[in-house]
């Protein structure tokens, strides 16, 4: 049997050195990660990976959703001491080759490698409470775990971008390795190991299965638009495959012994809407989180400090939120109105960035990041909590991995698509914009890089590009801002574009889950399906 040695109620040091291990676990996980959030574009910009922008973000996320489900199933088999642990040392091993990346490529594999770790992290510290505590003072704690995020988030974003704009972004990644180590201690100390183990038959043909139904998804959807048509070939190949490789997947699972991802959860309409929602939101998140520090830098010109300052509200908020959101599901145990107040929220934030433009005042860019945060905070914290509500506690791991799961799937496909049709846009005005007399005047190589619009960012590239223009003679001044202003603008209407889609995700993410059902918090489910060995706790 393979049961986990967890502290009793009455081992007041077990459950406090626990605790301290999870919160500074999901600390490090959340201070990273809002670190990170304004330095994309100068890490594009310095690394010549303007064309692989949106890669950046697919690929990790695509590897943290992959080892999100494999992770918090192992953990529910092996127990979750020895998954954090390995997590940990993805996460420390992806950060130092972040931080010696010479090029875009060897940064994109880095942050994967980095994503295998961090991605399951968040939900290994929830399921670590489920272990510890009943349903109902799972909501309490789980919402106080908000606390070390909401401390990550306020100062994050702007450190970050104080930090790149001072010494680099090379150093963010090195600061994180003290901190990783630290978790990792704590870990070994306060996490409690296993008693006794038995034979498991690791689902490694589902494994598998799962890995290219999402990676020929990732690519399909990467490449429509980028590298090939909508209605390709190619991108119709890949698209069918990763159908007919998901419902192979579905179809191993039922018979797995097992199985990666119980079909329990699949029939389980509590999850599954909680899980749909939460992945078309995440086009919205991506464009907050990803694009809205383009439109500032790129669009209006901001530096990355202010980028920074103007995402604190929203990643504070993201925090924080989760706090109350916790306490008042523990207190009144009902969410139903919290999901439909949240979602609501983000449908009339994402509006509203949506009809923003290059003249718009700073203030109205705290307004959106505000009210963004405002809507998104408790999502994640309910989302976690109301599905471990509607599982056997045999399922707890897998479930709340799951949950992340299809987070992270949104998260790896809503960059490819965002970006997709950010570039076309892009292209299609810039064609329009641009002084006539270009092709007379410059080269194939300058004409090139006007088509990436990320070249705002990048002072050599600018540099480079007004000393072609001054070569040119009296004109070339005048003709180079003319051609600045296509640029940026064009560059506008393509983050538009994107915002659009991320509003009209965010009204099916509402309409969505307002058919989750309002189930009880104070019992756990009866188990449908008796498992060969008893799993850990």
């Amino acid at each position: 049997m393979l049961q986990a040695e967890q502290p009793s109620a009455t081992s007041n040091k077990g459950v406090t050195r626990a605790l301290v291990a999870v919160f500074l676990v999901y600390f490090t996980s959340y201070a990273v990660m809002n670190l990170l959030t304004v330095t994309l574009p100068k890490m594009a910009a310095e690394l010549n990976g303007m064309a692989l922008y949106s890669w950046a973000v697919a690929a990790p996320s695509l590897a943290s959703a992959f080892v999100t489900l494999i992770f918090g199933k192992l953990s529910d088999l092996y127990g979750r001491r020895i998954i954090l642990l390995v997590s940990l040392g993805f996460f420390l091993l992806g950060s130092v080759l972040s931080a010696v990346s010479q090029t875009f490529i060897f940064l994109i594999v880095a942050r994967s490698i980095l994503g295998l770790g961090q991605g399951a992290l968040a939900a290994l510290c929830f399921s670590v409470l489920g272990d510890l505590f009943d349903p109902v003072e799972r909501g309490k704690w789980g919402g106080l775990l908000n606390i070390p995020s909401g401390l990550a988030a306020l100062v994050g974003p702007t450190l970050g971008g104080y930090i790149m704009d001072t010494w680099g972004w090379r150093l963010i990644f090195w600061l994180s390795v003290p901190l990783l180590v630290l978790s990792v201690i704590a870990v070994l100390i306060g996490v409690p190991s296993l008693k006794k183990q038995a034979a498991h038959k690791i689902d490694f043909l589902g494994s598998v299965i799962l890995a290219v139904a999402s990676s020929t998804m990732l690519l399909g959807f990467s490449w429509a638009g980028a590298m090939y048509p909508w209605g390709s070939i190619q991108i119709i190949g890949l698209l069918g495959s990763s159908v007919v490789f998901w419902a192979l997947f579905i179809w191993v699972e039922s018979k797995a012994e097992e199985p990666m991802l119980d079909p329990q959860l699949l029939t389980n309409r509590t999850f599954m809407i909680a899980s749909m929602s939460g992945l078309l939101s995440l086009f919205g998140l991506v464009a907050i989180m990803v694009y809205f520090p383009l439109f500032h830098q790129g669009v209006q010109g901001l530096s990355g400090t202010l980028s920074g300052q103007i995402l604190t509200p929203f990643s504070v908020l993201m925090g924080f939120m989760g706090i109350f959101a916790g306490l008042l599901l523990a207190k009144t145990k009902r969410y139903k109105w919290m999901y439909l107040v949240g979602y609501a929220i983000m449908v009339g934030a994402m509006f509203l960035l949506w009809s923003m433009n290059a003249q718009s005042p700073v203030w109205m860019s705290f307004l959106v990041s505000t009210v963004m945060g405002l809507g998104i905070g408790t999502i994640p914290t309910i989302n976690t909590l109301v599905v471990q509500y509607a599982v056997p506690k045999r399922l707890l791991g897998v479930a709340t991995g799951g949950i992340y799961f299809f987070v992270m799937i949104g998260m790896a496909i809503a960059p490819a698509i965002l970006g997709s049709a950010m570039n076309s846009v892009y292209a299609k005005n810039l064609a329009a914009e641009l002084p006539a007399e270009l092709p007379q005047v410059l080269d194939e190589a300058t004409l090139a890089s006007l088509n990436d619009p990320r070249m705002l960012l990048s002072p050599p590239v600018m540099a480079a590009l007004e000393e072609s223009f001054n070569a040119l003679g009296d004109n070339g001044p005048a003709l180079f801002t003319q051609t600045v202003e296509a640029v940026r603008s064009s560059l506008e209407a393509g983050l538009k574009a994107a915002f659009l889609i991320g509003a009209i995700t965010m009204v099916l993410s509402f309409l969505l889950i307002l058919a989750i059902p309002e189930i009880s918090i104070e019992m756990e489910v009866e188990d449908k399906r008796a498992p060969a060995a008893a799993p850990a706790s």
